[in-house]
């Protein structure tokens, strides 16, 4: 036995000294994005002493290699260093590759100043994390009236809703983690439902030539994005707490990250805001509280290769609205609107009664993601959601807690995108786009406001980008959108016979009952859009942008179809089954200079609309409700044409002075007169004071001036005073006048630990406590815009 044992290992020390040990393992480094070859990069083979690095060509060679598996590890500066198995069976030849300036990247994530470019012949402005936080307690509008160029249509104060270069609502796609919202987000008073806290970067592109989110942003393209994961090993978060006395409120907000080196990645985020009736000058606004709460979750895996993501996110709001703007009589109409007071001031109170907006979204997304070298990236995602919309009117009887307003809008999408590189200076990006929705509303007993119907969009777009040289960078795109309607609508008799639809639609009808008639109508829309712009470099300072763009957009179905009261807005409105579609041409330039000392932008527009759609009052309707104003949605031709202009100067050590300026004139070509809900012209001007070197404090006076209005429609009416037996005017078209406001921010680090800060806030809004109405605010005739406001924040990183 012993003999056997010893001619086995004898012979095992044979082959062993018989093995080829003299491979070669030969090959080049080259980047994976752009082919490019690797200089000095160094290969190390586990196991072994032997470690080599690349030559001026990107070519190396490992010897003395038997016939084996080896594990090889290859690393770059600005590059993740990656390892690699491979099985050798004599001379070999392999070639690895790595993601240049990946590493780079994870560090500007970690310094928070991560954001792409969603365009490059359009000038973009981005809102960091670090100003985003400032909002904290507020919502996505008040963060995006902070930009030049952007203002906010209320109701209230409550629910505030993105005005762009005069243009809002459904002219305006907002991009929530690569999700396009469909919150039936064509109400004026209906808000976006994204919590602001959960957006990492906010980028606003103020136009239409971001074709790869829509063909129909007339007005422009928000895009929120979650902060980008660094791919390490990590665990961090933060909690974010602010108290305001405004309202008597609090807002609080915690997310915890978990990172690994392989790329795989989880987050959590939870807000939370409660807040009683806010408060102008001189009295209580009752009935304007908020409560909400939403989180998101999103666990992934993503390298340069390939990814895949899941994001769900749960968002709910819980809104009063005025109780004063609900009234019965048009004598109480008449007098709400001269009374320098509302009508019905209460005590204070955290309750929410009618009227109100109890909205319920819910987001879902799934997405993955390929890359080839030499060829590009194939990307694609489903999305769902779930929106949910109860408005609740001023009821009585059994009734008066149910909702009167009642719609569910079900939404799914999905997105084909591929980026590619046909040359080294031209890139090229195309996708296809299909959405079903569906969109039921349940029977509360009231005329629905909006039918029940199935929309059906399909979209296509390429666009191209050519660097022709270090100077001059071009970009084209073309999109083309179909949308189909199939909508379940009862008619008013009356109302279908006053419009003439009974002569241009009787193929529409499906039966004639007593007062109403059923209908089924089927629209198809079909529309096209485009850009075209170039930038231009001059010098590391200057850069000037030129685009054109060409945007068609399908009427939305309020505009198509509204007949009824629209609670939460407090006002009858009636569409128009005889639209098509609004096509509008901008023109944009932008020329900026960037140092470290003196920057600016200048940014002048003309924006043309053909068959624009537009809503406005035009008399005053009695119900068994009461009295309420009724607005009509109509087609014209329309023009705006305004300029953004922003600059900062750093004008001594620690010491900035940043400057806003927007101006935008709308006017209505078919009647020769002024658009309706212009925004007024609007400078801020601010004081910074930041001492990095001080726990790097922040101090900021903000001065924030709005001019009258001074261009407006007369959309005054007569209304009957059965008491008196008269006739008086309503007067809803005079803006109010100009206001001021001074407004002051701070914060201040505290090191808690090596890993953990602690930053103290303090906030002042309309420090000297100005009484105001905005000419934006749909619920000026009733009230004035909000009082002073002090708010403590308090974050802690860890």
């Amino acid at each position: 036995m012993r003999l056997y044992s010893f001619l086995i290992l004898l012979l095992c020390s044979i082959t062993a000294v018989s093995q080829d040990c003299n491979n070669t393992l030969s090959g080049t480094v080259t980047d994976f994005h752009d082919g490019s070859l690797m200089v000095e990069a160094t290969l190390i083979v586990a196991g072994t002493e032997q470690a080599v690095q690349t030559d001026s060509n990107g070519k190396f060679t490992i010897q003395n290699l038997c016939n084996d598996t080896y594990h090889i590890q290859v690393s770059h500066p600005y590059c993740l260093t990656k390892g690699f198995t491979v099985k050798l069976s004599g001379d070999t030849t392999k070639n690895f590759l790595l993601e240049h300036h990946l590493e780079e990247l994870n560090q500007i994530i970690i310094d928070g100043k991560a954001y792409s470019d969603k365009t490059n012949t359009m000038l973009q402005n981005n809102l960091s994390k670090e100003a985003l936080e400032r909002f904290g307690s507020g919502s996505l509008g008040d963060a995006l009236n902070s930009l030049s160029g952007v203002s906010s249509l209320n109701t209230g104060n409550t629910v505030v809703k993105p005005l762009i270069h005069g243009l809002h609502s459904s002219r305006v796609v907002i991009i929530n983690n690569g999700v396009r919202m469909k919150d039936q987000e064509w109400g004026a008073e209906h808000a976006p439902n994204v919590a602001i806290n959960s957006i990492g970067n906010l980028s606003l592109i103020k136009g239409a030539g971001v074709l790869q989110y829509g063909g129909d942003a007339v007005g422009g393209v928000i895009v929120a994005e979650a902060a980008k994961v660094p791919i390490k090993d990590s665990l961090y978060g933060k909690t974010l707490q602010t108290l305001s006395t405004n309202g008597r409120g609090i807002s609080l907000n915690t997310e915890l990250t978990k990172s690994y080196l392989n790329g795989w990645h989880a987050n959590i985020q939870g807000t939370m805001k409660r807040f009683g009736d806010f408060e102008a000058p001189n009295y209580i606004l009752s009935n304007t509280g908020v409560f909400e709460r939403n989180f998101t979750i999103d666990i992934g895996l993503k390298q340069f290769e390939y990814g895949i993501e899941g994001y769900y996110s749960f968002y709910k709001n819980e809104i009063g609205i005025l109780r004063a703007s609900h009234l019965g009589g048009a004598r109480d109409l008449i007098r709400a609107i001269s009374n320098p007071k509302p009508l019905i001031i209460n005590d204070f109170t955290y309750q929410i009664n009618a009227p109100k907006q109890d909205v319920t979204h819910h987001l879902a997304r799934v997405k993955g993601f390929k890359r080839w070298g030499g060829f590009g990236k194939l990307s694609l995602q489903y999305d769902f959601q779930r929106n949910n919309r109860l408005e609740f009117d001023i009821r009585r009887g059994d009734d008066k807690g149910d909702a009167s307003l009642d719609l569910e809008l079900d939404t799914h999408t999905l997105l084909l995108d591929l980026d590619t590189h046909l040359t080294k200076h031209v890139d090229l990006k195309t996708g296809i786009m299909g959405r079903y929705q569906s969109n039921f509303a349940q029977n509360t007993g009231i005329r629905r406001l909006i039918p029940n119907y199935d929309k059906y969009d399909l979209g296509i777009y390429t666009i191209a980008e050519y660097q022709l040289n270090d100077h001059w960078f071009l970009e084209a795109g073309v999109r083309f959108d179909h949308t189909q309607m199939d909508v379940y609508k009862y008619y008013r008799t009356s109302f279908w016979e006053s419009r003439n639809y009974n002569q241009l639609f009787p193929e529409i009808v499906d039966e004639e009952l007593n007062n109403q008639v059923l209908t089924s109508p089927e629209l198809n829309f079909n529309n096209f859009s485009g850009t075209l712009g170039a930038k231009v470099v001059f010098n590391e300072e200057y850069k000037l942008f030129i685009n054109y763009s060409l945007a068609s957009r399908a009427p939305n179905p309020s505009e198509l179809f509204s007949e009824g009261l629209h609670h939460s807005a407090s006002r009858i409105e009636l569409g128009d089954l005889r639209f098509g579609s609004e096509v509008g041409q901008k023109i944009s330039l932008a020329f900026q200079k960037e140092n470290a000392v003196f920057g600016y932008s200048i940014n002048p527009y003309i924006h043309s609309i053909s068959d624009f759609i537009l809503i406005e009052p035009t008399k005053v309707e009695q119900t068994i409700r009461g009295y309420f104003q009724v607005w009509e949605y109509r087609q014209t031709n329309a023009q705006l044409l305004g300029m953004d202009i922003d600059a900062s100067y750093v004008f001594a050590a620690n010491f900035r002075y940043n400057h806003q300026f927007s101006l935008v004139k709308g006017y209505d070509q078919t009647r020769d007169e002024p658009l309706i809900s212009m925004p007024p012209v609007n400078t801020k001007n601010e004081i910074v004071y930041q001492n990095t070197a001080f726990n790097n404090i922040r101090l900021a006076l903000q001065s924030d001036y709005s001019f009258r209005q001074n261009e407006y429609p007369d959309t005054n009416f007569e209304v009957f005073i059965p008491e008196t037996g008269t006739s008086e005017t309503v007067d809803v078209s005079t803006p109010p006048d100009a206001f001021h406001l001074l407004n002051f921010n701070s914060s201040i680090d505290f090191k808690v630990t090596n890993e953990s800060t602690l930053t103290i806030g303090f906030t002042v809004t309309n420090l000297l406590n100005t009484s105001y109405r905005n000419y934006l605010n749909r619920l000026r005739y009733y009230a004035d815009d909000l009082g002073r406001n002090f708010s403590i924040n308090l974050k802690i990183n860890y």
